[in-house]
């Protein structure tokens, strides 16, 4: 069953996603549609799959670990405290990671929740000339550490 994933990959693969920030082995980092907390992304896997266990091995251990490296890009260019990482897959029916990251200055009341319990209809939405700049900084650390496939 075709899912908003599987049309976001379409997207990337033609070029035409304005959220996608870079090519992997195993698939695509995007901004998150809206920044409540700064820096939100997703890896898409390419090809996709209906779950992380639906996925060969190899190719599993690949996403995670390149999961974990886009974590590690984003603790160094957005000062965040930690990056929570989900894969959920409820509402969309396959698999993506949700890549959060969490700041010392996020009000305190949500601070420590899951970030399902920020108002997403109120959060602000993908703004390119707002969010290019830290999008080109993950490309470009993604490049320095041999992530990116080039286009």
């Amino acid at each position: 069953m075709p899912t908003l994933i599987h049309q976001r990959v379409r997207e990337c693969q033609a070029g035409t996603y304005p959220k996608s920030i870079a090519r992997l082995s195993s698939g695509w980092v995007v901004l998150g549609d809206v920044q409540f907390v700064r820096g939100y992304c997703l890896l898409l896997p390419d090809p996709v799959v209906a779950n992380l266990n639906a996925m060969p091995e190899p190719d599993r251990k690949v996403f995670l670990y390149e999961m974990s490296v886009v974590g590690d890009v984003l603790l160094e260019l957005t000062g965040a405290l930690r990056i929570n990482y989900e894969m959920i897959g409820n509402v969309e029916p396959a698999l993506h990671a949700h890549l959060f990251p969490r700041y010392a200055d996020e009000p305190e009341t949500l601070r420590l929740k899951p970030v399902w319990f920020y108002n997403w209809e109120q959060a602000p939405g993908f703004d390119p000339e707002r969010d290019g700049p830290l999008m080109q900084a993950i490309r470009e650390r993604l490049v320095t550490r041999g992530l990116v496939i080039p286009d």
